[in-house]
């Protein structure tokens, strides 16, 4: 049974339908994993045993019958503690919503559970989602699974430990500026951002509803896929024959290539020198649009935020990590007007990026530029932290501004992702892509 825990959702979805794997029996072994694990508690908010054995056993009952709902039925998942699950708290990260419990699930979780997937529990995440790193002094911070002393990358943090660490078979996260990709890239994980409402927010403790996705964390590629069918409610994308031969890529030079420490920077070339070798074709770009859009982050995501949290912030504020806190009500600086014509420049500069990227499959970039902070410094030195934080989410926030659907992908060497960008709404496109580079990569 130990193996199960970190074969990939595929393959442990594969092993159910031939009769080798009983779901009961597998959902048994992540939650006695997860009980046994001396992290649990910096990785899991909250189990739902009860739920999970409830799934698994109608989970088995059908795979007996031969009638399984989905490739991953009876598969057991973990959720970030921002989607409502019914009867369970689902407090986000933060003591202000301390013992919220929801009615009803929220729609994405509903969507898995009728695809059969089996819900483990909830795990735990930057306060609000708005930290790229992880670090949350308030519930708890989850290790980075490649360095007990650094942080496992935000906000999705507890999502991606439960899958690295072997304490689920994937994990579903949001991302709004990185917060699936950092942690998928530091944890060695493939980590999907969904174009704009392509999954449904309903249900899903927001922070700033205009960038806000969901997506998947997961071992491989094919798992990616599946995930993103199961949130979705339909089949998944056929991976099937995926090749890079005869590809063309844009390495974007604009921001993206800046200030990159050297072990992301030798594994990005090298991953780089990796595909040429397949067949693609990458062509550097640069992209002005993309430092004009950049500068629009205050504006439209502070702002947002802000607008969001402020009546609960203000109302008790100390109950906060005063530097998430700061953060939010940095906000406050910039006007309705600010707002509205950040979002028009923000509309041409998108309009601009896709033209110039038409003629390619797809877009390249690290998907971090640094590697994972220490987690003792970020606590004591706020220069540090701050600085961290900015840099951390730079690259990935160029897909959420550019409103792109984007795949992050290990390189190989440790904490260090690649990403690959393409137009809003071409994720079977991107998986596909995804699946090719992959099989170069690894």
């Amino acid at each position: 049974m130990f193996e199960w825990l970190e074969m990939s959702a595929a393959d442990l979805g594969r092993g159910i339908g031939e009769g080798a794997i009983d779901p009961v029996a597998l959902t048994q072994a992540f939650l006695g994993a997860i009980e046994s694990h001396d992290l649990r508690d910096r990785i899991y908010a909250r189990l739902t045993p009860d739920r999970a054995m409830a799934e698994a056993a109608a989970a088995a009952e059908r795979a007996r019958a031969g009638y399984r709902l989905s490739p991953l039925d009876g598969v057991p998942v973990s959720w970030k503690d921002l989607f409502d699950t019914a009867g369970v708290e689902t407090e986000a990260g933060s003591a202000l919503l301390r013992d919220r419990v929801p009615g009803r699930d929220a729609r994405v979780l509903r969507n898995a559970t009728a695809m059969g997937l089996v819900c483990l529990g909830k795990t735990h995440m930057s306060e609000l989602a708005f930290s790229g790193l992880g670090y949350n002094p308030i519930t708890a911070t989850p290790p980075c699974v490649n360095d007990p002393r650094a942080v496992s990358g935000g906000s999705s943090s507890g999502a991606a430990a439960s899958v690295a660490f072997g304490l689920a078979a994937a994990g579903v996260g949001t991302d709004t500026g990185g917060s699936v990709r950092i942690p998928s890239a530091w944890n060695d994980l493939v980590g999907l951002k969904t174009t704009e409402k392509r999954l449904s927010l309903e249900g899903v403790v927001p922070l700033c509803p205009s960038f806000d996705t969901v997506g998947p964390l997961c071992r491989t590629v094919e798992d990616a896929a599946l995930m993103l069918a199961a949130l979705e409610g339909r089949g998944a994308p056929d991976l099937r024959g995926a090749r890079l031969e005869g590809m063309r890529f844009a390495l974007l030079d604009t921001v993206a290539m800046d200030d990159l420490e050297d072990t992301p920077h030798a594994a990005f070339l090298s991953a780089v020198e990796r595909l040429q070798a397949a067949g693609a074709r990458v062509e550097r770009v640069e992209a002005p649009e993309v430092a004009r859009a950049m500068a629009l982050s205050g504006v439209l995501f502070t702002g947002e935020a802000y607008g969001q949290w402020r009546d609960e912030i203000e109302a008790d504020p100390d109950l906060m990590f005063d530097r998430i806190r700061e953060r939010f009500q940095s906000g406050a600086s910039f006007s309705a007007p600010d707002f509205a014509a950040g979002w028009a420049e923000l509309h041409e500069d998108r309009r601009r990026f896709d033209a110039r990227m038409a003629r390619f499959d797809a877009v390249l970039t690290p998907a971090c530029p640094i590697l994972p902070p220490d987690l003792a410094r970020l606590g004591r030195d706020e220069s540090y932290y701050v600085s961290r934080n900015l840099l951390t989410l730079r690259n990935t926030r160029i897909g959420n501004l550019m409103g792109q659907t984007v795949l992050t992908l290990p390189t190989g060497v440790a904490s260090c992702g690649i990403q690959f960008a393409t137009a809003p709404m071409s994720e079977d496109r991107l998986l596909r892509i995804g699946a090719a580079a992959e099989a170069v990569l690894a």
